[in-house]
């Protein structure tokens, strides 16, 4: 039985008006269903109990009002209903406002395989605010831009940067071509330079994520299998593990290992803490981790150490990962990003609807999310780590 005095407690701690697109979702009105109740047997089925038409708020714990602010707002500001172009790698350059992305490399939708490379393109934020100023703050379709990369850039799948001025991609490779880390110069011509295809020689299976490590300035990237689930790369000949690339050597070295897939990988503002989502799930076996671990960072040998559960997605897999400057987590999703505090509990969710796979911060108070056939842009007042 829902304890009703502690339910109209926690209630009594919202703000008699709660923020724009916003609604609130008390734990205790779903802790015990019906034995006959609306259980999900679907983990790719949203929860929505509320039945609010997205794009929306959801929250769970009064602490999400502080990441909102009291006028937060999520529209629509790219669309391509037949193909999904907003998938992964997305970086913010603040020098001219755009956001780059990619494509999704296999997937529905994707129109890459392994004869069609996936596609990087750009948007500029700039754009999209003053076509929506002009359409009253409404949705919109700005200009898609197409970035014409070099052939050794294959399936490319997650991003990081500026970083000394350039975009870093990762790159899961097709076919016989290697998995890669480039360096991608994010204005005209877009010249790239690889810093890394090998591991002494062996290729990697498919890169999908990587990350600069704060203050040390070495990369960190994930490596699993999906090239060859999607049927674009060969059968995967090391296990799914994480790496440590060191520019200044090139040396690279595994930090982490024992996971299903390995997917995506952020820090907190110290450098102290990593996280890495392993989304096992993603083969369609609902017994299979869709969970973010984290882990201690040696301060001098930057191992990972101490790995722990810190939650479980709900809905879907956790894919990418942003974390604030307060240390909470950002998680791409099956029904939109999910927000969850340094211990794990769930805040609330900026809920798409949809698949959003990946997210990424563009101060002042924006965060730019790719959810395949469109692109939000959420504005919030939580900063990113840089």
């Amino acid at each position: 039985m829902v304890n009703t005095n502690k339910s109209a407690e926690r209630a009594s701690k919202l703000p008699s008006d709660l923020p724009p697109q916003s609604v609130f979702v008390d734990p205790a009105s779903f802790a015990v269903l019906p034995k006959d109740g609306p259980f999900r047997t679907d983990a790719n089925k949203v929860f929505n109990p509320t039945n609010t038409t997205p794009p929306f708020f959801q929250i769970f714990n009064t602490g999400f009002l502080s990441i909102l602010g009291s006028t937060p707002s999520i529209n629509v500001i790219a669309t391509n209903p037949d193909f999904a172009f907003a998938h992964e790698a997305p970086i913010y350059v603040p020098e001219t406002d755009e956001v780059f992305f990619c494509s999704n490399a296999g997937g529905p939708l994707g129109m890459s395989d392994i004869n069609n490379n996936n596609k990087v393109f750009k948007i500029s934020l700039a754009e999209a605010e003053a076509a929506m100023d002009a359409n009253g703050g409404g949705d919109v379709n700005v200009t898609v831009t197409e970035v014409p990369l070099s052939d050794d850039i294959q399936m490319t799948n997650g991003g990081t940067g500026p970083f000394n001025g350039k975009l870093v991609f990762v790159n899961s490779g097709r076919g016989s071509l290697p998995p890669s880390v480039v360096l991608v110069d994010p204005k005209p011509p877009y010249t790239s330079k690889t810093l890394l295809n090998s591991y002494y020689g062996r290729q990697f299976d498919s890169l999908n994520d990587v990350k600069v490590h704060p203050g040390s300035g070495k990369l960190f990237f994930t490596d699993d299998y999906y090239g060859y689930i999607n049927q674009f790369r060969p059968a995967p000949l090391m296990p799914g593990q994480v790496y440590c690339f060191d520019p200044d050597t090139s040396t690279v070295r595994v930090v982490a290992t024992d996971f299903n897939k390995p997917n995506g990988i952020a820090f907190t503002g110290d450098g102290l803490t990593a996280y890495v989502s392993d989304t096992g799930f993603a083969g369609g076996t609902p017994t299979e981790p869709a969970t973010i671990y984290a882990f201690d960072v040696d301060e001098t040998t930057h191992a990972f150490k101490n790995r722990r559960v810190l939650a479980f997605a709900d809905t879907g897999i956790p894919d990418g990962l942003q974390v604030d400057t307060e240390g909470n987590l950002f998680t791409g999703c099956g029904d939109g990003v999910h927000v969850l505090a340094t211990d794990g509990t769930l805040l609330g969710k900026i809920f798409t609807g949809t698949l959003s796979a990946n997210m990424v911060f563009a101060p002042p108070n924006r965060m730019v999310i790719l959810a395949e056939t469109k692109v939000f842009l959420a504005k919030i007042v939580a900063q990113g780590v840089v």
